[in-house]
């Protein structure tokens, strides 16, 4: 299936990532934007793309955003990744993320974003990150 010219790869990969893609990317740091075509395998039996599969892109654009905007990355491991689903994405639906980095801390980093299907938001997602590593 076709992906936005903008978008390549996902450099930065892991087993799960790897299971669920191919996963697409775009910007960087802040600026980093993950994109997926929905596919088969992502959805459940009502023929929509599941809210686990949602939830994992959410984790992991919340994340690369937060961690890659400082030089160097910062170590983080999601301490609360909370989401309130709006609409849904069915097969061939080309999904993206939005993250806004809120504060990032000594102990703790915080950010919001949102998934999209076209202009349509469909997640709403927040998360909280542990620094790893930092003093308690």
């Amino acid at each position: 299936m076709d992906i936005p010219p903008d978008f390549s790869p996902l450099a930065r990969t892991s087993p799960v990532l790897d299971l669920l893609g191919p996963i697409h990317a775009k910007g960087q740091g802040a600026e980093l934007v993950i994109g997926l075509r929905v596919e088969a395998k992502h959805c459940n039996a009502r023929g929509t793309i599941h809210g686990g599969i949602l939830a994992t892109l959410a984790d992991v654009a919340l994340g690369y955003a937060t961690a890659f905007s400082a030089d160097p990355p910062i170590p983080l491991v999601t301490a609360s990744l909370t989401l309130d689903f709006t609409g849904t994405a069915k097969i061939g639906d080309w999904i993206e993320t939005s993250v806004d980095v809120q504060k990032k801390g000594a102990r703790l980093a915080f950010a919001n974003g949102f998934i999209h299907v076209g202009t349509e938001r469909i997640v709403r997602a927040s998360a909280v990150f542990a620094v790893a590593g930092a003093a308690t």
